[in-house]
């Protein structure tokens, strides 16, 4: 039997509300079947995940379906059970509350396939709230909602930007290569670390803004007790990744993260000049409960 062009791989966990969204979105894509595969990555799920993922691969015969249960807790664990199981040459990762375009995976095989020397690629992600945008929403907090729009233009990741997990895409010989997704990070400074672990490697990766994947974010996810969780989690995650790198980068980023809430400071100001005080405050105090889950050590 022949093996799919490409991979796709949704890593989930009690994600019920949106994974049967996520999975539906796979269902009309362009791209013909036969050159694709969905591998689903339950990783310990406690809630209906796991009826849900049979019922879709009873409903969709059709479909190159296989799914995993991978009892290691944490989101790379479970990047890197799907890496592996993968029978693609060519590896897309997108979230369990993601809904990916029609043509999604053309966007990217087409790509590829024109660009053999291509290493990745990441593409656009756009929100869609369950209810209204909050308030303080500005572009310095794009991050709380994955929301990656750089326009239209193709362009080559520097590093200031990468591909963010709930849109990325890479060859699985590069991924292996780069030995895969580094276990001791649990969340998002994963798709951060593959990066440039990849770049080390082939720093031909791409934005591909035609590749659009629509991202559910539920009222919660923007509730002020979680905006300070995501904070400080996003701070502990980079300190985990740097200084796995050394104390040296542990020290720059340090001197980063402090640089960067002083100018949030200066930004409050100027959000405030303009009648937009409630961005400001965001923005100073996401600063601040990332400075300080980098300063912590648990």
């Amino acid at each position: 039997m022949q093996h799919p062009k490409i991979s796709l791989i949704i890593c989930t966990y009690n994600r019920e509300k949106f994974l049967g969204k996520a999975l539906q979105s796979l269902t009309s894509q362009t791209l013909p079947p036969e050159h694709f595969e969905i591998l689903i990555v339950n990783n310990n799920a406690t809630d209906g995940t796991e009826q849900i993922s049979k019922d879709f691969i009873e409903t969709n015969p059709k479909l190159n379906i296989r799914y995993f249960v991978e009892s290691n807790q944490g989101l790379s664990y479970a990047r890197n059970r799907g890496m592996r199981e993968a029978h693609g040459s060519i590896i897309t990762y997108i979230d369990d509350d993601a809904e990916a375009e029609d043509d999604f995976l053309a966007q990217i095989l087409t790509f590829l396939e024109a660009r053999p020397e291509v290493a990745g690629v990441g593409g656009k992600i756009i929100p869609k709230y369950e209810g209204t945008p909050p308030e303080w929403m500005n572009k310095y907090l794009y991050g709380f909602v994955t929301k990656v729009d750089f326009g239209d233009d193709v362009f080559r990741y520097t590093g200031k930007s990468y591909p963010a997990g709930c849109n990325m895409t890479y060859r699985k010989k590069l991924l292996l290569e780069a030995g895969g997704f580094n276990e001791n990070l649990k969340w998002r400074a994963d798709d951060k670390y593959i990066f440039f672990a990849v770049q080390e490697i082939d720093n031909k990766i791409y934005h591909l803004p035609q590749a659009v994947v629509q991202h559910n974010i539920d009222d919660y996810r923007t509730t002020d007790e979680n905006f300070i969780r995501l904070s400080k989690k996003f701070g502990s995650e980079e300190r985990i990744r740097v200084l796995d790198i050394g104390l040296v980068p542990f020290l720059k980023k340090i001197a980063e993260f402090i640089f960067k809430f002083k100018a949030s400071l200066l930004l409050g100001l100027i959000f405030s000049l303009r009648g937009e005080w409630i961005k400001g405050k965001y923005t100073i105090l996401y600063r601040y409960h990332a400075l300080l889950g980098l300063l912590s050590a648990t």
